[in-house]
């Protein structure tokens, strides 16, 4: 049986209404969505949840688009229309802006894969920025823009009118003063409407504004080699401290360059020298394990690299000092049958792994010092891997174990819908 309905037969200004409401859901459900997605619980044992969510967050994003694409043949019309209400028009201008800047930084994240990660970490700005001023824009026009509000505004409009002509019998006086009496009711900026528009810009600006000021702040001081922000309160107590080596002392790559976000998939860790143990197994030669004192021994390298995470932002020209992977590896020797190497974080929980060849490459590194400092706690600390050429989940944090397989393993974001070869587009 055929439906009855027919987009192409429905008046024009139902077709408007329609899609504004389907719109202002969508929007909804992508804050909602997005949201939840930066919540670090969720990358906990509810991280298939994320992986669902994100999913369902890229398929909400495709119906904006095609309500947008939707809107199009109308919106000459729907412009004409509004040619004397010029706050309408404005807020039509920011609400289409809104729209298609995140639907065109959201397809570049999508792509993330096929494109450099100069085109995802500018996508990744303008999708933060623009949800940062649209959703408290959105919020503020939804709240002054409600049916009840309009009401109570005609229906004041009409008391006072009725006022104005309830006595004849009023002299002259009195009649101007109740003009003004409904002029000013009319147009006070105290009035209900501005009231409460002046209320929700307010709690918003104040809700909201701290902590936009603090991202635009960190966004933008993109240069240096400060790592004060994770050193401070770390837990972190190993002693001695790595001595750095003389490139590593002077930053040879110049500090950091960006900022990094701190994801972990559990309560981060604390580690102290006097328990603390890296051991290599499994099908090796003979197993090694080594204290903090013994693990600072062994020969270390310096190199630059940058860091790339899956999420869209990337931190270049850090300054690592560690020991290549490929030099652990040939310290505990190879068993001919094994082929991965599975790597264990310290949190107890996330695991990941490398083919063998990957794992011999030159800058794969079990790094011990960031910018000639030891690496802090909430960046991975005290000892992580880099792979500069993958993206960061493959860059194991807290990294105290290395086991020698022979069966490819799927790690903690692999089971969860990851790539297990994460190469970055254009990393070579």
């Amino acid at each position: 049986m055929r439906s009855k309905w027919n987009w192409f037969k429905i008046p024009y200004g139902k077709k408007l209404r329609n899609l504004h409401k389907w719109n202002a859901w969508v929007i909804l459900i992508l804050a909602i969505t997005g949201g939840i997605l930066f919540i670090p619980s969720i990358r906990g044992d509810l991280g298939w949840i994320r992986s669902v969510l994100k999913e369902f967050h890229i398929y909400i994003g495709f119906v904006s688009i095609l309500l947008l694409i939707m809107y199009i043949p109308y919106l000459f019309k729907h412009i004409k229309q509004l040619r004397k209400k010029t706050n309408q028009k404005i807020n039509l201008g920011i609400v289409l802006f809104l729209i298609i800047g995140w639907s065109l930084s959201g397809v570049v994240l999508w792509q993330y894969r096929n494109l450099p990660p100069s085109w995802t970490n500018t996508a990744l700005f303008w999708h933060d920025l623009l949800t940062w001023v649209g959703i408290p824009y959105v919020i503020y026009h939804s709240i002054t823009r409600l049916r009840w509000l309009n009401k109570k505004r005609v229906a004041s409009k009409k008391e006072s009118q009725d006022v104005q002509s309830n006595d004849e019998d009023l002299n002259e006086t009195d009649d101007d003063l109740q003009k003004r009496i409904a002029a000013w009711m009319e147009k006070s900026p105290v009035s209900r409407r501005n009231f409460i528009r002046v209320s929700v810009g307010t709690l918003l600006v104040l809700g909201i504004g701290p902590s936009f000021y603090k991202w635009m702040k960190k966004t933008f001081d993109t240069g240096g080699s400060d790592l004060t922000e994770f050193t401070a309160g770390d837990g972190n107590r190993m002693l001695p401290a790595p001595k750095p080596l003389p490139d590593s002392q002077k930053v040879i790559g110049g500090g950091s360059q960006g900022n990094y976000r701190v994801y972990s998939v559990t309560e981060i860790p604390s580690f102290s020298s006097d328990a603390w143990s890296f051991t290599i197994t499994g099908l090796v030669g003979h197993k090694m394990t080594w204290s903090w004192e013994q693990f600072l021994k062994i020969p270390r390298k310096v190199q630059v690299s940058d860091f790339h995470c899956i999420t869209g932002w990337s931190v270049y020209s850090n300054t690592w000092e560690g020991i290549p992977l490929s030099h652990l590896l040939d310290l505990a020797g190879v068993d001919s049958k094994a082929k991965y190497v599975k790597l264990y974080s310290g949190d107890g929980v996330y695991t990941d792994a490398l083919s063998l060849d990957q794992a011999r490459l030159d800058d794969v590194m079990v790094a011990v010092l960031l910018d000639g400092k030891p690496i802090p706690q909430k960046l991975g600390g005290p000892v992580r891997l880099v792979v500069p050429k993958m993206y960061a989940y493959k860059s194991v944090k807290w990294l105290q174990s290395i086991e020698l397989i022979e069966e490819e393993h799927l790690g903690y974001w692999e089971v969860r819908g990851y790539e297990n070869d994460a190469w970055v587009k254009g990393i070579t």
